[in-house]
């Protein structure tokens, strides 16, 4: 899944009106894991920086463990890993110090309180500059697919990784988002859904956004 990552943060870009920079990008990936999307995104011609953080110490170490076999990834400024959540960075102060793109992958299923935890990402992001995630809708396919399927079947990840009921819809992040001042006008907003597809990998599929895996990206307003 991790190219249809990079994908989709390419989409939103180039949407009109285009205020987002293409080049020269700041990175903060939330939630980062192993670091499989903040490596690559560090290794992109178009990337000045990329700031990942995770809360679980275990997992920092990994992957800071994994960048040092990647000389690139060492270079002053090109990737950082922080062993810290969204609510321990210093809110900033300055554009300068505000963030191109701040990804949330995979993470906002497994919080118990996404609304103000989304509240606390919303300040990173400079005005133009995107929040993407992805994640799942809670729908009846979904809970067969990453419940029944995944977890209990096949056994592809262990069981009561995914809780459905944390699932959320694409319609209630709009709405969400509708309701902050300063967020996705002119068609700042973007989702597009996502399948695996045996012996082909991870493809988007248009309208998969109502009934499973999907990438959601809203622009913050630019300044006037």
């Amino acid at each position: 899944m991790n190219p249809l990552r990079h994908d989709f943060v390419s989409f939103c870009h180039a949407l009109k009106p285009n205020t987002s920079p293409r080049r020269d990008l700041r990175y903060l990936d939330v939630g980062c894991g192993g670091g499989i999307f903040a490596e690559t995104a560090a290794r992109l011609p178009s990337s000045r920086s990329v700031t990942a953080i995770d809360p679980s110490r275990e997992v920092i170490e990994v992957a800071r463990q994994h960048a040092k076999r990647d000389p690139l990834l060492q270079e002053p400024g090109r990737l950082e890993y922080l062993n810290k959540g969204i609510e321990d960075l210093e809110v900033p102060n300055e554009q300068e110090e505000q963030y191109d793109v701040v990804s949330l992958f995979e993470v906002i299923e497994h919080i118990n309180a996404p609304g103000p935890f989304l509240k606390s990402c919303l300040p990173f992001v400079k005005p133009g500059g995107w929040l993407v995630l992805s994640t799942i809708a809670r729908t009846w396919t979904s809970w067969a697919v990453t419940k029944v399927v995944a977890e209990d079947i096949a056994g592809l990840v262990p069981r009561g990784t995914h809780n459905w009921s944390k699932y959320i819809n694409e319609n209630e992040l709009r709405k969400f988002f509708e309701a902050q001042k300063g967020w996705g006008i002119n068609g700042g907003v973007k989702a597009m859904g996502c399948i695996y597809v045996p012996g082909l990998g991870w493809r988007m599929v248009t309208g998969g956004e109502q009934w499973g895996n999907y990438f959601f990206g809203v622009r913050r307003d630019p300044e006037t």
